[in-house]
């Protein structure tokens, strides 16, 4: 059996489009996830939002954006599908579970050097120490 994978999903639908059609677009994309075998762990809607760059003529969009945990042919399909639809004109798929298990292994190491590392007393740092050295070499001098 294939390891379950997490991705993330965001697409943009046409401007032209009221909230109900995206409400309903995004249960139909919900809908194609959970019949290939997926999990939808998270999905919000991040209303319409001005664009960076125009695309096909439109300066603004409704981003929607889905996590999902599968194997990744739920996203082929998924991807196959937003191709085809009129209404969605970008999406965007990135699969996010290395990427945090690389981000979880990094806060751990963090971690334990914090851990190892001595606590100093008086809170002074390294460099306070220095104008007493300076101080010492003046006498010396003369």
């Amino acid at each position: 059996m294939e390891t379950a994978r997490q991705y993330e999903v965001v697409f943009i639908v046409d401007p032209g489009a009221d909230d109900d059609e995206v409400n309903r677009l995004t249960e139909n994309h919900k809908q194609i996830i959970t019949d290939q075998g997926g999990v939808i762990t998270k999905s919000e809607s991040w209303g319409k939002r001005q664009l960076a760059y125009e695309i096909l003529h439109k300066t603004e969009g409704t981003f929607v954006l889905m996590e999902i945990e599968g194997s990744g042919s739920e996203i082929a399909e998924l991807e196959r599908r937003m191709r085809v639809n009129d209404r969605i004109i970008r999406y965007l798929t990135v699969r996010v579970d290395e990427d945090r298990r690389r981000a979880e292994k990094f806060k751990d190491r963090r971690t334990r050097k914090a851990a190892k590392r001595p606590v100093s007393r008086g809170g002074s740092h390294r460099g306070a120490s220095v104008p007493e050295f300076a101080a010492a070499d003046e006498n010396d001098e003369g």
